[in-house]
């Protein structure tokens, strides 16, 4: 898209040599020309004004006026009356107008786990929240400050935490970050310079992110099972690893709650094995019918680092986070940070810490978990109108559900046959290790093994929701049993 500009004519880097013998006219239009050949100049892009033009490179108007009217001429450039020098529509074979990239195909109902109501962003709160903050802020607020975040920000998300999550933060031990990629990989970099090598993760969960952000701390990764308790602490002790990462107040994806014998082998296990947990507190704030639960990092401060974002409760787009971080590992972890970016947006982080002051994003989370809760229900009326026989866990809190299918099917044709239906399912597969990363499996998967779908419905709403499974109900009561044969 070409740029627009108002008012001002545009700037335009254009090199001349005045040693050469090639008059100062010919190299001109020579530079724009291939300016406008290579793609530099788009197709509809403002050229400054002959003026200006001649003003920046030291020339007379009338050279710069004599330039335009030649490259006019040979259909590069047009001018019309009252209006700005263009790059011509069509110019050395440019298209007329740009070819705007392939859409992607509309679904009826699109499931897909991890993702927020985004239509539901409050808007209005957050310009509001950065209009208040950028007209408060100290001036001194617009410098490089500190890597760990606004210190107002920080006090802010403190005292969220302690009231929401019970959990031990402390101000000067969070550090604000550009999302959980980040904080998990700010995390694992300050594990490595400890002396750690091994990283476990839960199994089921989330198996790429956790293994690359591990390789790229030079750490390994290893798979760990859930049960229906939650992380199995027994086979973790029988591992090599001295970090985890967790997500106990809603398992990812299995939705379990880690349960309280549990959390106590865990912290123990850490402590007898000198050993850190880190702590993914990634949807917490959406709980329906069950008991909240607080934060891990509560009963294990010096041994628990807990990452947070706004990504699910706002938006992934404002990649905002948190760390809180053990009193040892908290200057290392400032340090990765400052090496990585020397610090987060700070009107963002000052737009939020305004929202959370002003109770407009607890009234935002109000209002969602409502929505969540409906759009929860609808799911499960669906399905047991649709799909009766399909068993559905994990939806005491988040925004997405397990559905265990009751015959044996193909995951990849069952999601194929779906989307030939416009809707989008997900399977477990994806988030599962069903070996050793390093070692190819022996034996070829088998086509008819009973298939976990993880259905998210976040940002899907309840009309939606009920025409989805409607238009894909005998798929998931079983009647596709095996792929199509190959033409």
């Amino acid at each position: 898209m070409p740029l627009q500009w108002s008012g001002l004519s545009p700037a335009l880097f254009l090199a001349l040599d005045r040693e050469s013998l090639e008059p100062l006219r010919a190299q001109l239009e020579r530079r724009v020309r291939d300016a406008i050949r290579t793609g530099r100049l788009e197709v509809g892009e403002r050229l400054p004004s002959s003026r200006e033009l001649a003003r920046s490179l030291g020339l007379s108007r009338g050279l710069v006026q004599d330039c335009y009217a030649q490259l006019q001429a040979e259909g590069y450039l047009v001018t019309r009356v009252g209006s700005a020098t263009r790059v011509a529509a069509g110019a050395c074979g440019a298209p007329a107008t740009p070819v705007p990239p392939a859409a992607c195909p509309h679904l009826l109902a699109d499931f897909k786990w991890g993702v927020p109501d985004l239509r539901s962003f409050p808007l209005a709160d957050w310009l509001w929240a950065m209009r208040e903050a950028a007209r408060t802020m100290p001036t001194a607020a617009l410098d490089y400050g500190d890597p760990r975040g606004d210190a107002h920000v920080r006090d802010v998300v403190a005292g969220y935490l302690r009231r929401v999550r019970a959990a031990a933060a402390d101000p000067e031990r969070i550090v604000v970050c550009s999302g959980y990629a980040q904080g998990l990989g700010l995390a694992l970099r300050a594990l490595a310079r400890t002396g750690i090598r091994t990283v476990a993760y839960e199994n089921p969960g989330s198996p790429a992110t956790v293994s690359s952000a591990a390789s790229a701390a030079g750490l390994s990764a290893i798979p760990v099972p859930v049960d229906a308790h939650g992380i199995d602490v027994q086979a973790l002790s029988a591992t090599e690893a001295r970090a985890v990462v967790v997500t106990p107040a809603h398992q990812w994806p299995t939705g379990v709650v880690l349960a309280p014998e549990r959390r106590l082998a865990l912290i123990e296990w850490a402590v007898r094995r000198d050993a850190v947990i880190i702590e993914d507190d990634y949807d917490a704030e959406f709980r329906y019918d069950r008991e909240p639960v607080g934060a891990l990092q509560g009963l294990a401060a010096d041994r628990v680092i807990a990452i947070g974002t706004v990504s699910k409760s706002l938006a992934p787009a404002l990649r905002i986070g948190w760390l809180l971080c053990p009193p040892a590992l908290v200057d290392q972890i400032i340090d990765n940070k400052r090496l990585s970016d020397r610090g987060s947006p700070t009107l963002d982080q000052l737009a939020l810490a305004t929202m959370m002051e002003s109770g407009r994003f607890d009234r935002h989370l109000r209002r969602m978990r409502t929505t969540y809760a409906a759009r929860r229900t609808a799911l499960l009326a669906a399905l047991a109108e649709h799909a009766p026989d399909v068993t559905v866990t994990g939806l005491a809190a988040g925004f997405h559900a397990v559905a265990q299918l009751p015959a044996p099917t193909d995951e990849q044709h069952l999601i194929a046959a779906a989307e030939a239906r416009s809707v989008g399912l997900y399977g477990m597969s994806a988030c599962r290790v069903t070996a050793p990363p390093t070692a190819p499996p022996t034996t070829a998967p088998s086509t008819t093994t009973p298939v976990q779908l993880v259905l998210g419905f976040g940002n899907v709403g309840e009309r939606a929701i009920t025409a989805g499974i409607a238009a894909v109900g005998d798929l998931l009561r079983g009647r596709v049993l095996s792929p199509p044969p190959a033409a």
